[in-house]
């Protein structure tokens, strides 16, 4: 029976007036379920084995045949168990199989534990880095790339080359040989046969003959010849002696300005160094010719003076000088009569830190492995020995004994210098930057003074690196 009003039935049968009511969209919600144990197999993971592009269907595999036994041991505690010989790659890449596994009928026992994503075959992809050889057993690495360098004592990092630097070639600190004392500071006598220390000689001292040219030398003495022989015939065909007289003048101007320059060549040249302005280590280029004054800081091998035993030295200096009488023995082939010689010597330096005054950074100095240095360090007189006080001093006859020098009725003076931490020292040389290491290395070529007219003086060369110092037992020394 029709009815002008609508109405619907509702499920459970009645009826209703009215129109049905129409579904609201529900809003989206998140839920989580249980996910099914798939055992591997890839056509039961559902829309994961689409994602990683994975062939589901089971005739293309690489490895067919059916699992045997497929019964389940124990708890499951996320790692399946199975005993059979092995489906396929896509089946055992996603999961882990422990205990016997039949393969051919020869049981292997198997645990494989992978994790990851998948590559298109179904397997996990291999994170490795570098080039691996077969039969090569694999490493944890995390990482690639070498390792870092570990740091010397000093905790900075030097450069140059591996075999002339405090690092050995991977990168740890390199061994020094050589006694040393309860203070760390390298002895002198056991110093020589250390790589990492420089022996300094009698040629690295400032002379004015060394550095002339020897050219100029010969050829102004090779015209004087010439101008007495000319000087003289003029004068005993003619009777004028005027061209001797100049050659003669001429003469004693140049040896008298050689004479200078050897007697006060050295003052000169450490007068220069005072004079020469200090450069700031912050705007210094690479390759620059610098001078540098701050304090010294010793690096990796420091020294330890000969005589007084001063302990962490970066420079020492150790010299015994005798008189020469009329009847006196000479202490080297070219001691003259009634004049100091020098006997024997010791000299040693090594590599450095300084801190520059200008900015305060700190560069690490390279004099040490055999490097060209040329130093200007005041020495001061320890000991004075004369016949009648020889026996006062038991240390220094001591000392003697293990140089094997003789200590017979002579008049010796020993001096000594060094350059100890927290002492202030001028330092010229080369800027080399590598990367954030900062080091002043010996020039190429030796660097010229110029001429100083004013004091009559001619050219002079400095080789190397040059160390300044005055007489550190005069100066109170910074601490470090």
């Amino acid at each position: 029976m029709g009815s002008r009003f609508p109405s619907h039935q509702l499920s459970n049968g009645l009826y209703v007036s009215g129109r049905p009511e129409q579904p609201k969209e529900r809003a989206p919600t998140m839920s989580s379920s249980a996910m099914v144990y798939t055992g591997g197999d890839i056509k039961k993971s559902g829309e994961l084995g689409k994602m990683f592009d994975i062939n589901t269907d089971g005739s293309k595999s690489r490895k067919s045949g059916p699992i045997t036994g497929p019964s389940r041991t124990g708890s499951f505690t996320g790692v399946a168990s199975h005993s059979g010989p092995i489906m396929s790659n896509a089946a055992r890449s996603s999961y882990s199989t422990s205990g016997p596994v039949s393969t051919g009928g020869v049981p292997v026992s198997v645990k494989k534990s992978n994790s990851g994503p998948l590559n298109k075959h179904g397997e996990p992809i291999k994170k490795s880095s570098g080039p691996q050889s077969g039969g090569v057993t694999p490493v944890n690495r995390q990482n690639s790339g070498p390792l870092p360098p570990v740091l010397p004592a000093t905790g900075l990092i030097t450069s140059g080359p591996i075999s002339s630097g405090p690092l050995t070639s991977s990168g740890a600190p390199r061994k020094f040989s050589g006694p040393l004392d309860s203070k760390g500071s390298m002895k002198v006598h056991g110093v020589v046969h250390n790589q990492a220390v420089t022996t300094l000689t009698k040629d690295d001292d400032y002379s004015f003959k060394k550095g002339f040219p020897k050219i100029i030398l010969w050829s102004m003495i090779l015209l004087f010849v010439m101008g007495f022989i000319a000087g003289g015939f003029i004068l005993g065909a003619v009777h004028n002696g005027i061209l001797l007289v100049i050659v003669v003048v001429l003469f004693i101007i140049v040896a008298a300005l050689f004479t200078w320059n050897t007697c006060y060549g050295r003052q000169s040249i450490i007068g220069f160094i005072a004079r020469y302005p200090d450069a700031e280590l912050r705007t210094a280029k690479d390759g620059q010719y610098v001078k540098v004054s701050g304090v010294v800081t010793c690096g990796n091998v420091p020294l330890e003076s000969a005589f007084q035993k001063v302990p962490r030295c970066v420079y020492t200096s150790t010299s015994l000088y005798e008189y020469r009488g009329w009847d006196s023995k000479a202490a080297n082939p070219t001691h003259r009569k009634f004049t100091w010689g020098l006997r024997s010597s010791e000299r040693h330096v090594v590599d450095f830190y300084i801190s520059d005054f200008q900015s305060g950074l700190r560069a690490l100095v390279k004099t040490g492995y055999g490097a060209r240095v040329t130093p200007y360090v005041d020495e001061s007189v320890v000991v004075d020995v004369n016949p009648l006080n020889k026996d006062l001093s038991p240390e220094f006859v001591r000392w003697l004994g293990e140089r094997n020098l003789s200590s017979d009725d002579r008049v010796m003076r020993l001096k000594e210098g060094y350059i100890k931490e927290g002492s202030t020292v001028s330092v010229m040389g080369v800027v080399q930057r590598n990367e954030n290491v900062l080091m002043i290395v010996p020039p190429g070529d030796a660097f010229t003074t110029g001429c100083q007219w004013a004091k009559c003086m001619l050219p002079g060369s400095l080789e190397g690196i040059v160390l300044r110092c005055e007489d550190a037992s005069k100066v109170d020394v910074i601490p470090v």
